[in-house]
């Protein structure tokens, strides 16, 4: 991609392990944009450049490709890159890549300045994984953190676990939010819909949208639905894909709901979807930020969510902007639902998505990558 004139103090980097289907990579996306719209040189570097967010870097954004199998088989090619580019601050997020990005810094003595971000509470996220290096991950979390110049936790309750977990003190954290609400959100969310359940005179639709895993726990959503789809019709819409799909599609079988749950894998733009729905339901073990439901306040559903760690009491502040439910609690949710399907959505208002607006964390970014 082309290199754009600027005049910043340098070349600024920010590495993940490529553009997957998640929340972390599309905040990621999200703010490499912006700050190269700022007038800043951006080299957005990847382990391997894949994923379906990959036709959506901006032709302001120089893309690395490290040409690697594995996030970490990577670290040689960008060692070499650092050497090479010298870029002045050097930015990455996910926890296993963060400590790729350390290691590769302290490799190559460049650049002066690197920030890793948390984007998810760590201790239930490890907990939860069935690998084998998770186990060590808090270890390496504490002997390597601390080499960071920066550390940013995308909630209070990211920073609060991370602090917990590596014994480093809190006050060694930031929290800076997600970029969230751009101008591209914007854009997106006024897109028609060219989908059957949106058409008028349907059931009213429920909206979940995610990577189909553990963590996501749409299971609980499907098991909510089938008591709420027994006295009012209402349709489940969930939006993404991965290694849950059987067991979702066999419990939807089994319960027969063949009919009214769709799970149509991986959409790139969900926002109409968002904006369409009657209600958009969270219903994650845990989470960092979750960006979808700050995209679904955006876009003006009736919402409701876990109380999960970490993310969704600050982004609803206490439940003002929407309903908080416990986490695994089927009733609850099903009480939560009808009376959502009940009540009159309130469109939300400014204040409740400002903190996630672009601009207002490409300031707090720019500020603290160049230590200014």
């Amino acid at each position: 991609m082309e290199e754009t004139a600027t005049n910043s103090p340098g070349r600024l980097a920010v590495y993940l392990p490529g553009l997957y289907g998640g929340g972390a990579e599309r905040t990621m996306l999200n703010l490499v944009q912006g700050i190269a719209e700022r007038g800043y040189a951006v080299d957005l570097v990847l382990s391997r450049a894949v994923g379906p967010y990959l036709t959506e870097v901006p032709q302001s954004v120089r893309l690395i490709d490290l040409h690697a199998s594995r996030a970490l088989f990577s670290l040689p090619a960008f060692v070499r890159y650092l050497r090479s580019e010298q870029p002045v601050a050097l930015l990455s997020a996910l926890n296993y890549a963060n400590l790729i990005a350390l290691w590769a810094r302290r490799m190559a003595g460049i650049p002066q300045r690197l920030v890793i971000s948390e984007q998810n509470t760590f201790s239930v996220e490890n907990q939860k994984s069935p690998y084998l290096y998770s186990r060590l991950m808090a270890r390496l979390l504490k002997v390597f953190y601390p080499w960071a110049e920066g550390i940013v936790a995308v909630s209070k309750g990211v920073a609060d676990d991370l602090a917990k977990v590596t014994g480093i003190c809190p006050e060694r954290i930031r929290v800076i939010f997600n970029p969230i609400v751009t101008p591209e959100l914007r854009q997106k969310v006024q897109e028609s819909i060219d989908h059957p359940w949106f058409q008028p005179g349907q059931p009213p639709v429920l909206l979940a949208v995610g990577r189909l895993t553990e963590q996501k726990d749409f299971s609980i959503l499907i098991r909510a639905f089938n008591h709420v789809h027994r006295t009012q019709p209402a349709r489940l819409l969930i939006l993404g894909e991965g290694e849950e799909r059987p067991a979702l599609e066999a419990l939807i079988r089994q319960l027969g709901l063949e009919d009214d749950v769709s799970l149509p894998g991986f959409v790139p733009n969900p926002y109409p979807y968002m904006a369409h729905a009657s209600v958009f339901v969270l219903s994650s073990r845990w989470e960092g930020l979750p960006t979808v439901l700050v995209e679904a306040l955006y876009c003006g559903v009736s919402l409701i969510a876990t109380d999960c760690p970490s993310g969704p009491r600050e982004i609803l502040q206490n439940g003002q902007f929407g309903q908080l439910v416990p986490v695994g609690d089927v009733a609850s949710l099903v009480i939560a639902i009808e009376d959502a399907l009940r009540s009159r959505t309130l469109w939300p208002p400014r204040e409740s998505w400002q903190p996630f607006e672009l601009s207002n964390v490409i300031d707090q970014y720019v500020s603290f990558l160049l230590g200014i």
